[in-house]
């Protein structure tokens, strides 16, 4: 690389660079930042200070992705189903029962100072952008939804949620079910790649390996496909570093995909299992509390109950119970503990790392955009919890490095395996982490590869992918099986000669069932020609192979056949473990049997199971029943379509995904589910080549495009480049990007919303006053904007709950007029109080002596009157205790000022329910008083009473 070229890729030192405005501040000296994009509309940033830039990132994610950002904030809440209806109840439970935000929160209150601020600051930058990004996306319409208002630790509850399924501790209640019902022996019968676990790929060859004499890295993540992709290519820059790389949207950084000048590093699922499933025994108390039976005996464990909105049906009560081991999320508490095998009804609660140490590794994320050698990266990897990853880098100097990097906890093997009993402390955790496996790359051959398979990783899980992608890999490379055995190598390679390993497509596990197609006996004629045709197939799942797309039909049917056989019915059919009510629907993937015996048909057709004259009888069967279909098969790209997961399904019924080719063992792992549908779901999410000798060398591409935006020029326009299996440049010139008008001045926090820019959702206003209430969630008080927000109050105060309200017959119109009096006023004030960014509750407060109550009492110095309405969603305590907490951050925003001495308030004399609570929680009932819309009941709460409250 020349000097100008160095030059040209520094951050900040474009000023007289064409297009540029020279007179445009330094961004490294006003805090500024600075928003390019390259022709496919992937954005560069350039920011003054890391600070900066994390705020350019995440106000650059909100613009680009604000509806995905917005699911993703919903999904850590578990608050889906409130916008997405029914079909999103289950996620909901499971993210409230698995405390999921909960978790969030404290992993972010043990962040480095230096890491809150950098995380805050990206918070900052996403909450500026949301309100301009709902408003270019046309699924908030659809939904009638606003964005709401991200928290501080939202990136950390991102992160988790989208990972906390990742290492598939479901695969344990499959394993549970068949020891259960085919015997201890069998649990690991099915022991393959399972769905959603794997088929990520990822290579390095060193520099005497490629054409230029530097390292290159590449691969491609395998995940399930969402769009908006879950990947986001971006370009961080600022006077400390420069990396390009695939980011999480709503998460800052680059984790697991980045090229930073000097380093570069890649990872794949390690396969490790670091999760545990325990069988709780639980009873309900007399006063309604729970208890579990541990170690030592019954003891009280945190319980408390959530209400999940669901749009177009009635919510639902969620109890949430938390014992030593985890979060309940299998089963619920008996009123009496049931006794030691209930396989029927059993409750498992979950114990996952971050939940039990508080550590979800976020510390480590600056620290790889500060990286400049592999030394520098493996020592910030030291402290990455989840998931557990094994990782490729190298550096500019040729060091490479090849290690697994995560938190497995250490405890006994049985664990891995099974649901294992929660009172017995054999199953303990004990203290520290199993050691993180690492090698060397092998010199000899010049290339490591990671594929899922039972490799680097092999002591810290019991699943793992077949070595075939991993095997392939190395074949394509020039390194055979048992790397440097032969000392051989293959000849050197460029970082565009990479796509010929991302995109092949031989199917190395159709081996079996082809060797026993081969010796089928009895074949009749038109079963003979489909034999023949299939021998002289050349295994690759082209996209233009109709022969792919026979082997497909074939392979389908002797899955179901074998799901037929006596010797699995125990696990199939009405058995199928899938049908069982003791499982949420949420786990259903991981405990059907016909996609698992799909996954593991290799297996099946090989050992173990049956004979081998009753495995060529089922394949000549289903040879004979797929010769009978006289329907020409279509080219397996035809086929085999991707059908990605969108959190508003249908939202564009006309566009027709594209087919790829591939399939679920092959290097282009596009996995259909064999026996169920040739379409595919997880894919390659993103492919990526990193060159060591030249960044701008380096490849990359994404299923649909870098923008979320439907109808943006850059919303599809990669799709085709994704499906032929090709790649786009990465751009590191600043002079060959396009600098845009989405640059921002000096923005540190959220933007106060101004007459110009029209009311804000409530999520998105400043508050007076926040505060986390244990338990229950974070509460913050919002202003009331009478325009934004007249249609809320008008559909709270007019229901029958809140007659004591006296608005029951007013229109919408006289609601909002009566608000926007209150507004004016400066003795009265109306806010919404927010639980986790949700309006719960309209809580008024005013000075009683500017006030017509103030004429029906002696008012003290130090009175403040207020008012409250809780959400009718939350109604007449479906939620235990929510009032109450609720009343303790009022409590605490009216008492935060030291002129306060005495809270007023005046229900209804025939609110018998509010008088009660506010005895309860420490008001003195007071005189009748006659007002003239209504007779009312004073209650007064000191300020010494309600130090105790808060």
């Amino acid at each position: 690389m020349t000097t100008a070229d160095v030059d040209s890729e520094r951050p900040g030192v474009d000023s007289e660079s064409p297009g540029v405005d020279s007179e445009r501040p330094d961004p490294r000296t006003t805090g500024d930042f600075e928003v390019y994009r390259d022709d496919w509309g992937i954005p560069h940033l350039k920011a003054g200070d890391a600070l900066a830039l994390a705020r350019a990132q995440g106000h650059n994610a909100a613009l680009d992705r604000a509806w995905q950002l917005e699911t993703e904030r919903h999904r850590v809440l578990g608050t889906t189903a409130a916008y997405l209806g029914a079909e999103a109840l289950d996620w909901d439970r499971f993210a409230r029962r698995a405390r999921l935000a909960d978790t969030a929160r404290r992993c972010y209150e043990r962040l480095t100072p230096e890491t809150a601020a950098w995380v805050r600051a990206y918070v900052d930058g996403v909450n500026a952008g949301l309100a301009e990004g709902a408003a270019r996306t046309p699924e908030f319409a659809a939904a009638g939804i606003a964005p709401g208002r991200w928290e501080p630790w939202t990136p950390l509850g991102v992160w988790l949620s989208t990972h906390i399924l990742f290492a598939g501790f479901p695969t344990k209640l499959w394993r549970e079910e068949v020891a259960r019902r085919l015997g201890d022996g069998r649990a690991t019968l099915f022991a393959t790649d399972g769905p959603g676990t794997s088929g990520s790929n990822g290579w390095l060859l060193t520099g005497p390996r490629t054409t230029t004499g530097a390292p290159v890295i590449a691969g491609d993540p395998h995940r399930f496909i969402e769009d908006p992709g879950v990947y986001q290519q971006i370009r961080l820059a600022c006077p400390a570093f420069d990396v390009v790389g695939l980011a999480v949207p709503g998460v800052p950084g680059i984790a697991h995909f980045g090229h930073a000048g000097g380093v570069a590093w890649a990872i794949t699922n390690a396969m490790a299992d670091y999760q545990d499933l325990y069988r709780e025994r639980l009873r309900r108390t007399a006063d309604g509390g729970v208890e579990a039976l541990g170690p030592d005996g019954w003891y009280r464990v945190h319980a408390h109950t959530e209400t999940v909105d669901v749009a177009g049906g009635e919510a639902e009560t969620v109890e949430v119970v938390e014992t030593d081991r985890g979060p309940v999320i299998i089963g619920d508490v008996h009123d009496e503990a049931p006794g030691d095998e209930a396989p029927d009804a059993p409750v498992i609660s979950l114990r996952y790392p971050p939940r039990v140490t508080g550590d979800l590794g976020f510390d480590v994320l600056p620290a790889l955009l500060r990286a400049r050698t592999v030394a520098d990266l493996d020592t910030a990897l030291d402290g990455w919890v989840e998931p557990v990853n094994v990782v490729l880098a190298a550096d500019t100097t040729g060091a490479t490095l090849h290690r697994v990097a995560g938190h497995v906890p250490v405890r006994p093997h049985e664990n891995r395996l099974r649901v294992v009993p929660a009172h017995d402390p054999a199953y303990a955790w004990r203290e520290g982490a199993e050691p993180t496996p690492r090698t060397e790359v092998d010199t000899a051959t010049g290339t490591a590869v990671m594929a899922n398979e039972r490799g680097l990783a092999a002591s810290l899980g019991i699943e793992f992918a077949p070595p075939h992608r991993a095997d392939r890999i190395r074949e394509l490379l020039g390194t055979p099986p048992g790397a440097g055995a032969r000392g051989t190598a293959g000849p050197p390679w460029s970082s565009a000669d990479m796509a010929a390993v991302h995109t092949d497509t031989r199917l190395a596990s159709s081996r079996q069932l082809l060797s026993l197609l081969a010796w089928a006996p009895d074949l009749g004629p038109d079963a003979e020609r489909l034999r023949d045709r299939l021998l002289r197939w050349d295994r690759h799942m082209d996209a233009d192979s109709t022969d792919a797309t026979l082997y497909s039909r074939l392979r389908a049917d002797v899955v179901h056949r074998l799901a037929g056989h006596p010797a699995l019915r125990p696990v199939t059919g009405d058995a199928d473990p899938w049908r069982s009510p003791a499982y949420p629907p949420l786990f259903r993937p991981w405990l059907a049997a016909v996609p698992r015996i799909g996954y593991a048909l290799e297996t099946l057709l090989t050992v173990g199971l049956l004979p081998y004259e009753e495995r060529l009888a089922i394949v000549a069967a289903s040879a004979e029943a797929v010769a009978a279909n006289h329907d020409a098969p279509l080219p397996w790209g035809e086929v085999h379509r991707v059908a990605p997961w969108q959190a508003l399904p249908g939202a564009t019924p006309e566009e027709v995904w594209p087919g790829l080719a591939g399939d679920h063992d092959c290097v282009l792992s596009t996995s259909s589910v064999p026996g169920i549908t040739d379409l595919f779901a997880r894919g390659p999410a993103a492919r990526y080549v990193w060159d060591l000798a030249r960044r701008e060398e380096s490849l990359w591409v994404v299923p649909f495009g870098a923008s979320g935006v439907p109808g943006s020029a850059h919303h599809r326009d990669q799709s085709e480049l994704w499906a032929s299996g090709r790649l786009a440049p990465v751009t590191t010139d600043w002079n060959l990007l396009h600098r845009t008008e989405e640059s921002t001045i000096t923005m540190t926090t959220t933007p106060e919303p101004t007459a110009s820019t029209g009311p804000t959702v409530p999520a998105l206003r400043p508050a007076v006053h926040e505060q986390k209430v244990e338990g229950f969630g974070v509460v913050r008080l919002v202003p009331v904007d009478p325009a934004a927000d007249a249609g809320l109050l008008h559909g709270w105060v007019t229901q029958e709950r809140a007659r004591f309200w006296g608005m029951a017959d007013h229109t919408r119109e006289q609601v909002q007029e009566i608000y926007e009096f209150v507004d004016s006023l400066s003795t009265h004030h109306a806010y919404l109080a927010l639980r986790d960014g949700v309006p719960a509750a309209l809580f008024q407060t005013y000075e009683p002596d500017a006030d017509p109550v103030g004429e029906c009492y002696d008012v003290q110095p130090g009175d403040f009157g207020i008012h409250l309405l809780i959400a009718p969603a939350e109604g007449e305590g479906a939620v235990k205790g929510y009032t109450d907490a609720l009343l303790t951050a009022f409590v605490g925003y009216v008492f935060s000022d030291p002129a306060h001495l005495r809270v007023v308030v005046e229900p209804d004399a025939r609110n018998e329910k509010a008088l009660a609570r506010m005895v309860r929680v420490g008001f003195e009932l007071g005189p009748e008083i006659e007002k003239p819309e209504k007779t009312a009941r004073l209650a007064f709460l000191s300020r010494t009473v309600a130090l105790g409250l808060v």
